[in-house]
C-alpha cells in the first residue's frame, strides 16, 4: 500500500533511523503466483500466501536475533491473543542459537487497550501511517486490508472475505 511506504520514510526522518527491509524469497512468491494466480487467497485462506510473503522472511530475520519487540495487544483479536504475555519464549520463531526456546519474544503493549494506544500517540506526537484516518485500524497488504465501519472490531478489516 502506497501510504505505507510513505509512513515508513516518515518514519526514518522523524527518528532519524534507517528501517531494515526484509522481503520474500522471489523464487517462491512466482511459483505461487504462477501455479496459483495473483488472488489465490481469495479461494483457499490467507495461510499460504502470508507464509511466503511475511512468515518465512521474518522468521529469516529473526534468525540472527536473541529477542523481538512486538505490538501485539490482547484486545486485537480475543480469540487469538487473549492470552499473550508481556514477556515469552517465542512460540513460533527460533532465534540465533537455534532450538525451541532460543528467542525471547517481548510484547509491551500487551496489556494496552486501543484507546489508551491512541493516547500514547497524539501525545507523544507519534507519526501515524495516513490510512488510519481513513477508517482503517488494522493494517496489513493491500488486498487483505480493508477499513472498518462503526461498530466493528478492528481485526474485521483484515481477510474479510474469509469470515462471509
Amino acid at each position: 500500500i502506497p501510504e505505507t511506504y510513505a509512513f515508513f520514510d516518515t518514519v526514518e526522518k522523524h527518528y532519524g533511523i534507517h528501517i531494515e527491509y526484509v522481503f520474500p524469497d522471489s523464487v517462491e512468491v512466482q511459483a505461487l503466483v504462477r501455479n496459483k494466480g495473483l488472488f489465490s487467497f481469495y479461494e483457499d485462506g490467507h495461510q499460504e500466501c502470508c507464509r511466503i510473503r511475511k512468515v518465512r522472511p521474518l522468521r529469516k530475520a529473526l534468525k540472527g536475533l536473541r529477542a523481538w519487540i512486538t505490538g501485539q495487544r490482547k484486545d486485537q483479536s480475543p480469540g487469538t491473543r487473549a492470552e499473550i504475555p508481556v514477556v515469552q519464549v517465542d512460540p513460533t520463531f527460533e532465534g540465533m542459537d537455534s532450538g525451541v526456546g532460543s528467542l525471547v519474544k517481548w510484547n509491551p503493549v500487551a496489556n494496552v487497550d486501543s484507546m489508551d494506544i491512541w493516547n500514547f500517540l497524539r501525545a507523544m506526537n507519534v507519526p501515524v501511517n495516513s490510512l488510519h484516518s481513513q477508517g482503517y485500524v488494522s493494517i496489513g497488504c493491500e488486498p487483505c486490508t480493508r477499513p472498518v465501519l462503526p461498530g466493528q472490531h478492528e481485526r474485521e478489516g483484515r481477510w474479510w472475505w474469509e469470515d462471509s
